[in-house]
């Protein structure tokens, strides 16, 4: 198993979140929370498949907080003890958002995978345009770079908050639309392909009604070639994955709502 798989799985819930939207319609510079609130926590459990076996690899966890200015985002991915003989994995994320406008004033990325590290941390000057992002092994070896961005960018955690509370239009199925967000030092576009609904069944849950995307990525330091996603959000006001499955470098992942508590409204309730 590859390096940064649990960032894989974080890239995919955010793809995700991003896809069941119509990008031209939308104001990126602000828009009101109505889907989420303090205390949210959503886990999911991942899978890799190799082999044509699937194996119970971790959990990404999901935990949300406010305070009287900023919402506070932390996702967590460890390896379950059981697949550390393969390769462990402790990655944290961190977002800091602007309750009046939903856009990023920081973020901040700790990734441990095997003997791979790797530390990231992004200062967003959102009215002048820019972002400072500090890159290196480890938060004491880093190097401070300045990129100029447009108006209202997004990371990769913030995008999917602030897309949570957008509303759903009518789209055909097949339809796309392009999605852009600062990754790694750079903006990556993303097409998304509406599919359509149906409903899920996930374990402990029941059937939940859902829409399903893909998510089609261009090939970069996440993606070695271009890959298409299979994803389910929950079809509701709180917009939650329910399940996503894409293929990596190296065998496939999987990653399924595990438990939720804290959400705003009843799962799978309109």
């Amino acid at each position: 198993m590859k390096k940064t798989t649990v960032n894989y799985l974080v890239l995919l819930i955010t793809f995700f979140m991003c896809s069941s939207f119509s990008m031209p319609t939308i104001d990126p510079c602000g828009i009101e929370n109505d889907s989420f609130q303090e205390g949210e926590h959503v886990v999911y459990k991942i899978y890799y498949n190799w082999n044509f076996v699937w194996l119970s690899a971790g959990e990404v966890d999901f935990k949300l907080q406010e305070t009287e200015d900023h919402y506070i985002v932390e996702a967590t991915g460890k390896t379950y003890k059981s697949y550390e003989y393969f390769f462990k994995v402790n990655d944290f994320y961190k977002t800091v958002i602007d309750k009046k406008t939903m856009l990023p004033v920081e973020f901040e990325r700790n990734i441990e995978e095997g003997g791979y590290r790797f530390y990231n941390k992004l200062e967003f000057d959102q009215k002048n345009g820019e972002v400072i992002s500090y890159s290196g092994k480890t938060k004491d070896e880093v190097t401070a770079t300045i990129h100029p961005i447009q108006n209202c960018m997004h990371d990769m955690l913030s995008t999917v908050y602030f897309l949570r509370n957008l509303n759903y239009l009518e789209v055909e199925e097949m339809q796309k639309f392009p999605v852009e967000m600062f990754i790694d030092d750079k903006v990556y576009p993303i097409e998304i392909s509406y599919e359509g609904k149906g409903t899920k069944e996930i374990k402990g849950m029941g059937e939940i009604d859902a829409v399903r995307i893909s998510p089609q990525v261009v090939a970069g330091v996440v993606f070695t070639n271009e890959a298409k996603m299979d994803i389910w959000v929950s079809d509701d006001e709180n917009k939650v994955p329910l399940i996503i499955e894409s293929p990596i470098s190296v065998g496939s992942i999987q990653a399924i709502l595990k438990s939720h508590s804290g959400l705003k409204y009843p799962l799978g309730k309109k």
